[in-house]
């Protein structure tokens, strides 16, 4: 059996030292790793798709940054401010982005083992708050395309877990699937206050088997976080009156993927999402600024080139000279065409995006289980993609506990059989469910019954409560059926005397 922590040593760089020797680096001292891996990082595609993400999903979207413009005298597009504005932004993201989340795990995870001593213990960790944080990691992740869970030490010795902001982690994968963490980067601002100046401070940590250095950006670049501990262990812990550093056998950082290219949801449909918002917000800008037909003004000069130009985008009216007289060209929306496009803009938000549309035509109505099934098919194949890296996840998670678990308890549940399950939280047929349910009474186990119908959330209560209806039950109507026969007896006795 493994004790899988290890004594802090202040000495100790053979693995710091294996990784500065790899590759390119391997002339490069710890800070020089961190002061390029940083400044690549800022500037990183994967970290703006990040930054991108978290911005959709709060509808901030580019459409509101938009300026109308008109060509003017240089025959370039200026900034005008008398035309109308509109800016539609649609919360596509957020909805797609919570309806996987919903999906998936809306509905507590089930952790099932057969080792009961275990399971109470898993129980204890699996709670409320584990579960409220799935869904944000599963949330974090859909947005930047990978979440991360921190595993550490609370105040009171407690084993604690912690989301952190993906585009603050700086991962050092050991192999290319990336399952396997040789360190970890973690750099963040915070404020901090000098004298009566509010100030941001730029803190970096560097997360790895030995430990973690930890240090403060400044003009001269990385410079010890003295203020904190610029060296010290995972955690630490009292030995004979005395703190002692220690440290996982693992860099205690869990990634959460969307998907196994770690690529958010809005690389996929940024482009599709921009389209209809900048669409929408020209055809209301076109109902509210284009009156019915423009004006032609004819013998009137002393306007040139450019000046017509602007006079006709900003004040939709033509001067022109000869055969004096006003005339006018009707303006017809192409509203058929307008509404096509929006239409198929919006079907593929969701193809693409993978979710279901609850304002499309085949939606409504009371729907068999098999075309609930159809409707879902792309939430749920997403789902299933989803749920493959969150199983592998939850297995590192459960590393650090079972670890845990043998250190305090001296109980090893390492080669036991743990199983998480997904609970989906599908849209049924409930009323069809139900008949199936009765129709298979006597071909399949009362467990697997209750375990299949809607209205049960636990079933292992569920079983207990039947069995607990049938004890009750049972002596109740035994005490009656004894207690009628001595009646009868007693009357009989009674008649005879």
């Amino acid at each position: 059996m493994f004790l899988d922590l290890n004594i802090f040593d202040y000495n100790q760089q053979d693995h710091i030292d294996s990784i500065i020797l790899k590759g390119k680096m391997s002339a490069m001292t710890i800070e020089q790793i961190i002061n390029q891996e940083v400044s690549e990082w800022r500037q990183s595609e994967k970290r703006k798709w990040m930054l991108i993400g978290e911005r959709y999903y709060r509808n901030k979207t580019d459409i509101l940054e938009r300026q109308r413009t008109a060509i003017g005298a240089s025959g370039a597009k200026e900034p005008v401010a008398n035309l109308a504005n509109n800016k539609l932004a649609n919360a596509f993201t957020r909805k797609l982005v919570d309806q996987k989340v919903g999906y998936l795990l809306g509905k507590p995870l089930s952790v099932q083992t057969g080792n009961e001593q275990y399971s109470e213990q898993l129980k204890a960790f699996f709670d409320k708050a584990m579960m409220r944080r799935l869904k944000s990691l599963g949330k974090e992740a859909i947005n930047k395309g990978i979440a991360w869970l921190h595993v550490y030490y609370d105040e009171n010795g407690a084993l604690s877990f912690k989301k952190m902001r993906s585009e603050e982690i700086i991962p050092f994968w050991r192999d290319e699937a990336h399952t396997v963490l040789d360190a970890v980067i973690r750099v963040y601002d915070v404020e901090v206050f000098e004298g009566t100046q509010r100030k941001t401070v730029t803190k970096v940590e560097w997360w790895d088997t030995q430990g973690v250095r930890r240090y403060i950006y400044s003009g001269a670049g990385l410079l010890p976080d003295v203020e904190v501990g610029d060296v010290g262990g995972h955690f630490t812990v009292v030995a004979n009156g005395k703190e002692q550093p220690m440290n996982w056998q693992r860099v205690p950082f869990i990634a959460f993927k969307y998907n196994e290219e770690e690529q958010p949801l809005i690389e996929l449909i940024k482009s599709l999402v921009d389209d209809y918002d900048r669409n929408k917000s020209d055809n209301s800008n076109n109902l509210e600024d284009l009156p019915n037909s423009i004006y032609v003004v004819k013998n009137y000069s002393g306007t040139d080139a450019s000046q017509f130009r602007k006079n006709l985008s900003i004040y939709r009216v033509a001067f022109v000279s000869d055969d004096g007289g006003i005339d006018t060209v009707d303006i017809k929306i192409d509203t058929e065409a307008y509404k096509v496009h929006m239409e198929q803009a919006r079907k593929d938000i969701y193809e693409f995006g993978r979710g279901v549309d609850t304002q499309a035509e085949n939606f409504g109505g009371d729907k068999s289980g098999v075309a609930l099934k159809f409707l879902y098919a792309d939430l749920d194949m997403d789902a299933n993609l989803m749920e493959t890296e969150f199983q592998a996840s939850l297995e590192q998670l459960r590393w650090f506990i079972d670890t845990h678990l043998y250190n305090t308890t001296g109980v090893d549940f390492s080669n036991e059989q743990v199983d998480f399950i997904f609970n989906r939280d599908i849209m049924i047929n409930e009323a069809q469910v139900i008949q199936d349910i009765r129709n298979s009474v006597g071909i399949l186990s009362e467990e697997t019954l209750i375990a299949n119908h809607p209205y049960v959330t636990d079933v292992k209560a569920e079983l207990d409560r039947k069995a607990s209806e049938r004890d009750e039950a049972m002596p109740k109507s035994t005490f009656n059926g004894l207690l009628g026969e001595d009646n009868a007896k007693g009357g009989d006795e009674n008649e005879q005397d």
